[in-house]
């Protein structure tokens, strides 16, 4: 019992700190390559915190353990929201200015009914599956179109100036890159490896240890990389993490791991792990959308909702562990 625990914690540090140079190195990378900041903060680090995710999910899937693909998707969206966003407005009221986070909202609503409607059945089949990589494509079409045509946004100048904290060269920045994937990859493996283990000895399914375990441990640099902007005053890059990695994660990872293989997903994924990811999706908007057309900001009190909602429900979830 001892070896897989140390295997998931040294593969869950692992994964934080390459997750972290991945990112700035392939941000770095996309500026270099001539990308506006603005497509840079809604695909290259939507994608990139979502990056410990997708490499879970996708091992996860090869080694015949859907269900930690599925569980790590939905219970990291559920982090990012109630952990990480909650957690941040809890420190500081977050305002929201940009209009390009909030046309991506609606989306992130429309993508998560989807999601249910294919959860339906007990099952995300590989037509499924190929439907949600799909929509993400179209998703990455439609943002660097819009990329173009939008000249400026609150998210723009935050993505700027973000890249200028951490200047690289163009050598470093490949280098970076590279490394992180490579590490991302080898620790991925590690905490696929340790958390089944961890799940065969407590006798639990592979879905609970990705909706608590895994799903908060892949959450943490999304949580690392909001406080640091919110320390710099980025509040709409904040939002704009949680909302691109929502996104990417209900469509890339749990799209790529159910074309490796159909993932099974009982009732129980809809009416409890869905569920509460939609309720929070939905409170998240209700926070954040400014309806008549002003800045909006999440307070402290909105914040603290959503952090309890997802202190409840991991607390919830561990008792279902210590209790089998």
């Amino acid at each position: 019992m001892l070896l897989p625990l140390v295997g998931v914690v040294i593969g869950l540090v692992m994964l934080i700190w390459s997750a972290e140079k991945f990112i700035d190195g392939a941000a770095a990378t996309s500026h270099w390559l001539g990308l506006s900041p603005l497509l840079i903060g809604m695909l290259v680090i939507g994608f990139g915190t979502s990056a410990p995710e997708m490499m879970v999910s996708v091992l996860a899937a090869l080694q015949g353990n859907p269900g930690l693909a599925v569980g790590n998707a939905y219970g990291s969206n559920i982090a990012n929201i109630g952990l990480v966003l909650g957690f941040v407005a809890l420190m500081a009221p977050l305002a929201v200015h940009s209009s390009v986070i909030r046309k991506e909202m609606p989306l992130l609503v429309l993508v998560t009914l989807i999601t249910g409607v294919m959860l339906w059945d007990g099952w995300v089949s590989r037509w499924e599956a190929a439907v949600l990589l799909v929509a993400l494509a179209v998703f990455i079409v439609v943002s660097i179109v819009r990329s173009k045509k939008q000249s400026s946004d609150p998210l723009l100048d935050d993505v700027a100036d973000a890249l200028g904290s951490k200047p690289m060269s163009r050598g470093k920045a490949i280098m970076w890159t590279l490394i992180g994937l490579v590490l991302l990859v080898a620790s991925s493996r590690l905490l696929v490896w340790g958390a089944v283990e961890i799940a065969q000895r407590f006798g639990v399914s592979d879905l609970v240890i990705g909706l608590t375990v895994v799903a908060v441990g892949t959450s943490l640099p999304e949580l690392a990389s909001s406080i640091s902007a919110l320390r710099r005053g980025e509040h709409d890059m904040v939002l704009g993490n949680v909302v691109g990695s929502n996104l990417f994660n209900s469509l890339a990872v749990v799209g790529l791991a159910g074309v490796i293989t159909p993932i099974e997903a009982g009732r129980e994924v809809l009416v409890r792990d869905w569920s509460i990811m939609t309720c929070m999706t939905l409170l998240m908007i209700l926070f954040a959308f400014s309806w008549r057309g002003r800045p909006r900001r999440i307070n402290r009190l909105e914040g603290g909702v959503l952090f309890t909602l997802f202190i409840a429900y991991t607390g919830y979830m561990v008792s279902i562990v210590v209790l089998s």
